[in-house]
């Protein structure tokens, strides 16, 4: 009997000491250089892609004003082309900022209500309208920019900041639509359904328990809404003929004609451009994560 329980114990042993090290030291080393690897490749990818942005910034604290001999790096940073910047574009900042806060706010108070609608109520067409909605975002925006501005021309709507607001909302809309309601889908119906037993209206339902659970697509729909709108060029050079209202983007067009010889200017010009977006990016960062995924999984 020893001898079986011995004879059964060795093999354990040596496999535990020979077999069993000698593969642990063969394979173990082997995911650590896969994952320095890796790593390595996505900061390589990383610092390509982010590169432009910093010789944006770097050009931009330039004193000569010139990227053809631009050092690689801002040894004596000069502020002057912020300064003119901020005195010749603020205006236009301030411009694109209230255009894109309301179309934001366009945007949501229609989607909302659309997406919950389309969602949680038997609508005849409601795959059509949905179909309809995806066509929306296939048509070129040159497309729709030539017919608002023939409709634009007989409103009074051309060069007015409510004209651009209109035109950005058209493009937001379909997108939050389409993001709020696969928001809402992944939300479990019991608890609209415990709602209207309490005695609650379809539209307190809406305003009190469907709103506040679809923050995560609410801010999600809201930043792209945004982000377009603050970066829309089409709709600005199309719908704008004066000065009057001009956007930041229309602006830094127009800018470099006039300051060719003085990229510093431009450059600064395109960092104060790039804040808002970025500050808003990284606050809705783990809103956008929630917000694009949540109506995956029901």
């Amino acid at each position: 009997m020893t001898t079986t329980i011995t004879s059964r114990r060795g093999p354990a042993r040596g496999s535990g000491n020979g077999t069993g090290r000698g593969s642990g030291r063969g394979t173990g080393p082997a995911p650590d250089r896969k994952n320095w690897g890796s790593t390595a490749l996505a900061i390589l990818f990383l610092a390509i892609m982010l590169f432009p942005v910093y010789w944006m910034v770097n050009a931009s604290l330039q004193p000569n004003g010139t990227t053809l001999e631009t050092s690689w790096l801002p040894l004596k940073p000069d502020f002057t082309g912020y300064a003119t910047a901020i005195s010749e574009q603020g205006g236009n900042l301030g411009t694109s900022l209230v255009i894109s806060l309301g179309s934001v706010a366009l945007s949501l108070a229609i989607a909302a209500p659309a997406a919950y609608a389309l969602a949680y109520f038997k609508v005849r067409g409601a795959s059509i309208v949905l179909f309809a909605i995806l066509i929306s975002q296939m048509i070129p925006g040159i497309v729709v920019a030539n017919a608002l501005y023939t409709a634009y021309n007989d409103l009074g709507l051309l060069n007015s900041i409510p004209g651009l607001i209109l035109a950005d909302s058209a493009h937001g809309i379909p997108f939050a639509i389409l993001i709020i309601r696969a928001f809402m889908n992944g939300m479990p119906a019991s608890v609209i359904e415990a709602a209207r037993v309490d005695g609650a209206g379809h539209i307190r339902a809406f305003w009190s328990i469907v709103l506040p659970l679809s923050r995560n697509s609410l801010i999600t729909a809201g930043l792209f809404t945004f982000l377009f709108a603050w970066s829309d060029f089409l709709f600005a050079l199309t719908l704008t003929t004066t000065e009057a209202v001009r956007p930041v983007t229309l602006g830094i067009f127009q800018y470099i004609g006039a300051y060719v010889n003085d990229w510093s200017s431009v450059m600064a010009t395109a960092v104060l451009a790039s804040i808002p977006a970025i500050i808003l990016l990284v606050a809705a960062q783990k809103y956008i994560a929630a917000g694009t995924t949540g109506g995956a999984v029901k």
